[in-house]
């Protein structure tokens, strides 16, 4: 896999089509199978933050390209406006894309956020994030403190847990702020809620935290 830093926001890497079948994947399956491309995309992600340290923060916006031989991929971080005021994602206009590739588009930019990129608004943004926790009592300790605006789903998986956070109805800065504390406690996982629905186990839903402080503070 090629892959070539674009910018602090952006990464670019393409994948030969022997190379995604040397990898276990089906050339065909993976347009139209959501849980195939799901998986294909977080390993060559795992590739890209290994090479290039590119880190998974807040929503994507995800570019895929079918060409002859491959795929190139392109990925771009959302960015605060410069009036630092609301998340920002590119949305290009002028991009041709086959019918496979136009699906298969659709599908990765559902991964972390049901929301489109034109749907951001300014004052409201609704935006969902996976933290994990190697500790229990890191979620024990974190659930002491007041949070508004969001709903909290507990999950495990491979001996680790997994905290889905649904922000709804919250500034930009609100949930900044909100998300700055969860940080204290756990830390930023790749793992999409779609994989946590069908491989993790459901610990609490909703309401996770506030079911953690009824029970264990």
């Amino acid at each position: 896999m090629e892959i070539e830093r674009i910018n602090e926001h952006t990464v670019k890497f393409y994948i030969s089509y022997n190379d995604l079948e040397d990898r276990g994947f089906d050339r065909e399956e993976i347009w139209y199978n959501r849980d195939k491309s799901e998986e294909l995309f977080w390993e060559m992600m795992d590739e890209v933050h290994d090479e290039e340290e590119f880190s998974v923060e807040g929503p994507l916006w995800i570019q895929v390209q079918a060409l002859d031989k491959g795929l190139e991929v392109i990925v771009t971080r959302a960015q605060l406006s410069k009036d630092g005021q609301k998340l920002e994602l590119p949305i290009p206009e002028d991009k041709k894309y086959s019918q496979e590739a136009e699906q298969l588009n659709s599908l990765l930019n559902d991964l972390d956020n049901e929301e489109k990129p034109d749907e951001i608004e300014n004052e409201e943004t609704k935006l969902q994030f996976v933290l994990k926790f190697a500790d229990f009592e890191d979620l024990v300790s974190l659930a002491k403190h007041q949070f508004s605006g969001c709903k909290t789903t507990l999950y495990s998986l491979e001996n680790t847990y997994y905290l889905y956070i649904d922000f709804e109805q919250l500034s930009d800065h609100e949930v900044e702020d909100q998300l700055s504390l969860f940080l204290e406690f756990g830390s930023e996982s790749n793992a999409t809620i779609h994989r946590l629905e069908e491989y993790g186990t459901l610990i609490t839903a909703e309401h996770a935290l506030h079911t953690i402080k009824k029970h264990f503070s």
